[in-house]
């Protein structure tokens, strides 16, 4: 039972990051200015098609695949799992990531012979679920502490951070002159639910007893923070779907956050661009449920003599009885304190170096990348976490094939892998756009054995004045 519950952990636990490296930087796409504030603006005006506008999805696990637990490779799966568990450290995380826009639409402002200035806004949900890999818990859960007397087992291990967000935002885009540009986002931050425990520590072991064989000794110092899941979990909670849109739309708790970007034309060719994303906190208040056990506590296990039978009570009262004690042991504190959640803050950065055959001037369906018809270039991403940054670096390659059909594919060395390859296209019929993207190509052959996967896909309107 316990070597089951801990692979469906592992299992249910692959899942997703945030970095958006394909999408980074595709400048004809308005999405890209999620990405960058600062970008440079390729249209007129757009609005996204209503829930269609960007579907994001991406995932991995730095530590192990499907593949490690499954194969059929003729080895017994309790190696097979007992070796994973070896492997991974409790730095390794498991991620969930997830976003849909609800709504969305831009339009640039101005005298309509230089048009500098770009508003954006829109409405945009997303989930976002980390748990750092219990390693300690793990092998307490396989080997059992018989063979582990004295040995102390790591409580701060349990890491984990979980929320539905919902994000209204309005963004401000300039164009300073040729060489610069910069941009500013500000956000409405409304939480629909929030898991934390982010802050555990604690140690648990076993030592020989003076009562029994074993002391088990636990010094506890855990604590469990959620907001908005108590009205839903209740059991005669009456929590409906016009309870979820009214969190969704600003009636959940609330936090402000905001981006800010830029980028720098060095020369015609070489470019310089940077954001920093959601610098910003939620404050909940609303529906606050938190659990704490704090202390000390020893348990000498049980004793292995029934009760002598004068008593009147019988092997079932006493084993009962064994239970109660050990539930008891623990002392269990639930508060409706308020607390604060800080979001991960992103950090992006590229260098860009666009080339090629040069256009006719006169041709206005290049102009706004002053006709080159490739750029490569290197990104770095960034991304704050409960116990370190995770850190990734692509290089990619933009073409221009037609007048209506963009490509862009990528390289990325993240902590999931070191070969991942991605590719992203972008076609127009009229104003209408589409868009794909996707990553870990290499992988798809045994999709099981990625520890990461992404995908991306979304339709606009966008309008280009000729």
């Amino acid at each position: 039972m316990r070597k089951a519950s801990l692979l469906f952990g592992l299992i249910t636990c692959l899942s997703f990051s945030q970095n958006k490296q394909v999408l980074y930087g595709f400048s004809e796409l308005p999405q890209s200015l999620l990405q960058n504030p600062g970008g440079q603006i390729k249209n007129d005006w757009y609005f996204g098609i209503p829930l269609l506008s960007h579907i994001h999805v991406n995932g991995g696990s730095s530590g192990i695949s499907v593949y490690d637990l499954f194969a059929k490779d003729g080895v017994d799966f309790n190696v097979k799992l007992q070796n994973a568990v070896n492997k991974m450290k409790s730095t390794d995380f498991f991620i969930f990531n997830q976003q849909l826009e609800i709504f969305s639409a831009g339009f640039a402002m101005g005298p309509s012979y230089k048009k500098k200035e770009y508003l954006s806004f829109g409405l945009y949900q997303e989930t976002d679920f980390i748990a750092y890999f219990p390693k300690d818990i793990a092998v307490l859960a396989l080997e059992g502490n018989a063979n582990n007397i004295n040995r102390r087992f790591n409580l701060n291990h349990v890491n984990v951070n979980a929320e539905v967000i919902s994000v209204l935002h309005v963004g401000y885009n300039k164009k300073v002159n040729s060489s610069f540009t910069y941009g500013v986002r500000g956000k409405i931050y409304s939480n629909i639910i929030n898991l934390n425990s982010t802050n555990n520590k604690g140690v648990f072991v076993t030592i020989p007893g003076e009562n029994n064989f074993y002391n088990h000794i636990f010094n506890l110092d855990l604590e469990l923070r959620t907001s908005g899941l108590n009205s839903i979990t209740e059991e005669d909670s009456d929590f409906s779907g016009k309870d979820l849109v009214k969190r969704t739309l600003l009636g959940g708790n609330l936090g402000l956050g905001f981006d800010i970007g830029f980028t720098y034309n060095l020369t015609k060719q070489w470019s310089l661009d940077a954001s920093l994303l959601d610098v910003g906190f939620v404050r909940h208040s609303k529906d606050i449920k938190n659990y704490v056990v704090d202390g000390v506590y020893s348990f000498e296990g049980i004793n292995p003599l029934f009760p002598e039978t004068d008593t009147g009570q019988t092997a079932e009262d006493y084993w009962n009885e064994v239970g109660e004690d050990f539930e008891d042991l623990f002392e269990l504190d639930s508060t409706a304190t308020k607390y604060t959640t800080w979001r991960p803050v992103k950090l992006n950065a590229s260098l860009n170096y666009s080339f090629g055959k040069k256009q006719s001037e006169d041709c206005n369906c290049l102009k706004e990348d002053n006709g080159y018809l490739n750029a490569v270039g290197m990104q770095l991403y960034a991304i704050n976490r409960p116990k370190q940054p995770q850190l990734a670096l692509t290089a990619y390659y933009y073409r221009r094939l037609f007048n209506n059909l963009r490509v862009k594919a990528t390289y990325t060395i993240d902590s999931y892998s070191f070969n991942n390859v991605g590719l992203g296209i972008s076609t127009h019929l009229g104003g209408f756009n589409f868009y794909v993207m996707a990553d870990n190509f290499l992988q798809y052959k045994n999709i099981y054995n990625a520890q990461s996967v992404s995908l991306q896909l979304g339709f606009n309107y966008i309008f280009n004045k000729k």
